[in-house]
């Protein structure tokens, strides 16, 4: 059994400067903005991503693929070392959009993956549910599940949910 992904593959970028790094994908690039969340610290914590809140820019290309940008509210000084995945600028995850997040969870600690939000998702909002764990190589992967997808990606038809 696979898992059932339901929207094309995203990827986060952390930064520390949002305004320039937005300006840079949107001006020089041609991203197009999509929309813009702020995430309360409390989620921030149980998702291993800040001490504090932060915000998220999400954007896409003109094929379609989508980035988000995101950074902590109070950013750390450049050299500082770092505890939550949003105090290193420059580090990247890669989004998978899911069908049953609960599932899917179950199915990778069973294979021996480690969950950096641990065994069950977090709800960073009402409707989505979130968890992010590490590959075999260590590098982190977010699965995401909406309530509602269309209500986060507009741009998909119904048809093309059947990856």
């Amino acid at each position: 059994m696979t898992i059932r992904m339901i929207a094309p593959l995203e990827v986060g970028i952390c930064c520390r400067n949002l305004s320039e790094m937005r300006l840079f994908y949107e001006e020089t690039l041609g991203f197009s903005f999509i929309g813009e969340a702020v995430v309360a610290a409390e989620t921030a914590v149980s998702l291993g991503l800040s001490a504090e809140g932060y915000k998220v820019v999400r954007l896409q290309t003109p094929y379609g693929e989508r980035i988000k940008l995101l950074a902590s509210d109070t950013p750390p000084a450049a050299g500082t070392s770092f505890t939550y995945f949003l105090e290193n600028p420059g580090a990247t995850y890669l989004t998978f959009i899911v069908d049953n997040i609960g599932a899917t969870i179950k199915r990778l600690l069973a294979s021996g993956i480690t969950f950096i939000t641990g065994s069950e998702s977090v709800q960073v909002r009402p409707g989505v549910q979130a968890a992010f764990c590490r590959d075999p190589e260590g590098n982190t992967l977010e699965l995401v599940e909406f309530a509602d997808i269309s209500s986060y990606r507009q741009d998909l038809k119904k048809a093309d949910l059947s990856l």
